[in-house]
């Protein structure tokens, strides 16, 4: 499993609270939001990169929707849940301009 914090282009800035989350050959790209939810945005086969579940803007799923949408993808999901509370449990993120959680 591998775990990292990532810019997305958006026009003239960077999204922030940006995640990338690989386990069993997947990787998905998922957000961090304010009230310390899970917003999926879309998985991929890391072999080639091709899309294995996109999720529309304005409806992403959170974590427990996405586990029922799509149990199949257990182990990724285990993963973003480890990463996510891995975050909310640090003081500080180690990532430049990060909030603190306490």
């Amino acid at each position: 499993m591998t775990t990292e914090q990532v810019g997305v282009f958006d026009g003239a800035s960077m999204r922030e609270g940006m995640c990338r989350t690989e386990a069993d050959g997947l990787g998905a790209t998922w957000r961090l939001l304010r009230d310390h939810a899970i917003a999926i945005l879309v998985v991929e086969k890391l072999s080639d990169a091709s899309p294995v579940v996109c999720f529309t803007s304005g409806s992403y799923p959170d974590l427990a929707r996405a586990r029922e949408l799509h149990p199949e993808l257990a182990g990724l999901w285990d993963a973003i849940r480890h990463e996510f509370w891995k975050r909310l449990m640090s003081p500080l993120s180690a990532s430049p301009g990060a909030h603190a959680w306490a």
